[in-house]
């Protein structure tokens, strides 16, 4: 890969970073939980209310899984569905999945069960892993799926002071017991890192239709690599094998997933959030545990900023959504943390960028932590297309971001190759790249509104609003404009902050705006709301209140 602008700053401190990782280790990714339990056998690999898992129990309770789903007739290449919460069924299942052959199909279980049985089918799982109560709620779907295993468990399974599940469920088999029964011998299973596939991941919706995206071994272990191998290189005798990382994010979305395996890597204790939701429990294992990471998303940190937080020399990484300015800033000045914005895919492992700046800050090793998601990881082409002329961008013009590198995966389910154009992934994502080679994310393709000719990002109003002392959580949306037939207006919608309920009006936002957007950009209506909606990873879910106002709108 030739030089690009990125790599002069590729810099941690007085650490120059590489530029380059390759060769990547052809190895099938369940290895690192082999090195770890090797390494650290002795040190918490998972701590969850109050139940630790070493790192060679954690080995031998997913060997023990990993035999049992051989037995039961999981083969290489066969896809086994987890629908499962933040729990070390999860971790253990994972490694289980991957030393069987076959392919982790990690689904949300926040999802309505004829979303998840629609992702089962399109899958073709194999094999299904859930809470025994979660099963009850789609188990009629089953007969019509190709599952034929259904392991079921329980947060007893692994939670101190609750008895164990003890009922049976008809057809299914108990997690507890397979772990129990098996021995810790594992399939023999050769595995082509390039080629086969170690997860079938589905995109989150927000924007169209979940797809699954195929990950193979070598995409996500190359990801692992390029994050905390990467970037903390000079601190790796110092964390590995003692070091924490809290994970307050669901580990079925691929960010949470990343950072528990960029975690198992270097031998981290792991503390499991079994709600992500639960910000009092978040703070309360911030005071207890201490780590030196934590990873969220920037609607976690809306509801920590309200709060106090115990003063912990900690990290925080942000991803799977836009960080609004104000908040970055509020952090940094008011509760003296300092918070990393990265960027990423489901396609791409997840991560493409991380914020080097924000992690230099706290030691003073940078003057100015920059407000962006980041410098691409090593051995990531990324470009941005005019989508007009279709050139490529100079520094400070915005274009459609496209991203090449060893983590891009293999294709949409089930064709290879699919959602790619020669090697390069499209993201969907209008940014901008200064001259330091730190990229800025300005706006979703799809979630840019056409008003009579002009092109308004809504993530900027976001941006805007959050300004707003009042605003808590905003959302602008382009809808149909009734009086000029192919453009469109913006509509937002804001939860407010507790004191300020009742007493901020819509004239009050609309004028604010006036002050700060271009006329055409200034929203026609406000709708206060006191939630608005998620996806299951937390995002302002924006395309589900665009489509509650086109069904007004039609009407």
């Amino acid at each position: 890969m030739k030089k690009r602008p990125w790599h002069d700053s590729y810099q941690l401190g007085a650490h120059r970073l590489k530029t380059s990782l390759a060769p990547y280790p052809q190895l099938p990714l369940f290895k690192i939980l082999d090195r770890s339990a090797s390494k650290y056998p002795l040190s918490t690999a998972i701590e969850y209310r109050g139940y630790s898992i070493n790192y060679r129990k954690l080995l031998l309770l997913s060997n023990s899984l990993a035999a049992a789903l051989a037995d039961l007739g999981i083969k290489k290449g066969d896809r086994v569905a987890t629908i499962l919460p933040n729990c070390p069924q999860y971790i253990i299942s994972t490694f289980a999945i991957l030393k069987a052959g076959a392919v982790h199909v990690p689904c949300s279980f926040l999802h309505p069960p004829q979303e998840l049985a629609a992702q089962i089918r399109e899958s073709g799982a194999k094999g299904v892993i859930c809470p025994a109560e979660f099963y009850a709620l789609f188990r009629k779907s089953i007969p019509a799926l190709e599952v034929q295993v259904v392991i079921v468990t329980s947060e007893r399974d692994f939670a101190p002071g609750f008895p164990p599940l003890l009922f049976a469920v008809k057809g299914t088999h108990r997690f507890r017991d397979l772990v129990a029964r098996y021995k810790p011998h594992p399939p023999q299973v050769h595995v082509k890192p390039r080629e086969d596939l170690a997860y079938l991941a589905f995109t989150g919706g927000a924007t169209g239709q979940p797809k699954g995206v195929m990950l193979s071994h070598f995409n996500r272990l190359a990801n692992v690599l390029q994050g905390f191998p990467w970037m903390m290189a000079a601190s790796e005798s110092r964390i590995c094998g003692r070091g924490s990382v809290m994970i307050p994010i669901p580990l079925f979305h691929m960010y949470g997933d990343w950072v528990m395996l960029s975690a198992i890597n270097w031998g981290l204790k792991i503390i499991l959030v079994q709600d992500p939701r639960d910000t009092d429990s978040i703070l309360e294992l911030i005071s207890e545990s201490r780590p030196f990471l934590v990873s969220m998303v920037p609607t976690q940190l809306m509801q920590l900023a309200e709060k106090d937080i115990p003063r912990v020399p900690m990290h925080i990484m942000t991803g799977a959504a836009h960080l609004p300015a104000a908040l970055h800033r509020s952090f940094a000045r008011h509760k003296k943390m300092p918070v990393s914005e990265g960027y990423g895919l489901t396609e791409c492992s997840p991560v493409t960028h991380i914020n080097l700046s924000s992690f230099s800050r706290p030691a003073k090793m940078l003057g100015r932590a920059k407000h962006s998601i980041g410098v691409p990881v090593p051995d990531t082409d990324v470009v941005l297309i005019n989508e007009d002329t279709g050139r490529i961008c100079s520094p400070g013009e915005e274009g459609h971001m496209y991203i090449k590198g060893p983590q891009v995966m293999l294709g949409y389910w089930p064709h290879p190759g699919s959602g790619l154009r020669k090697g390069w992934l499209p993201t969907g994502d209008i940014a901008r790249m200064d001259r330091d080679g730190y990229f800025y994310i300005v706006d979703r393709i799809k979630e840019m509104a056409n008003i009579s000719g002009f092109k308004v990002y809504t993530g900027l109003i976001d941006d805007i609003l959050f300004k707003h002392p009042a605003v808590s959580q905003a959302a602008a949306v382009g809808l149909p404009d009734p009086l000029r037939p192919g453009s469109e207006r913006i509509k937002v919608f804001i939860k407010l902050k507790e004191p300020f309920k009742g007493r901020v009006t819509q004239a009050d936002i609309i004028n604010y705006c006036k002050e700060k957007c271009p006329p055409y950009a200034v929203p026609y209506a406000v709708e206060f709301r006191d939630q608005l909606p998620l996806t299951p990873t937390q995002k302002i879910f924006k395309r589900k209140l665009r489509e509650e106002e086109l069904k007004r709108f039609r009407r």
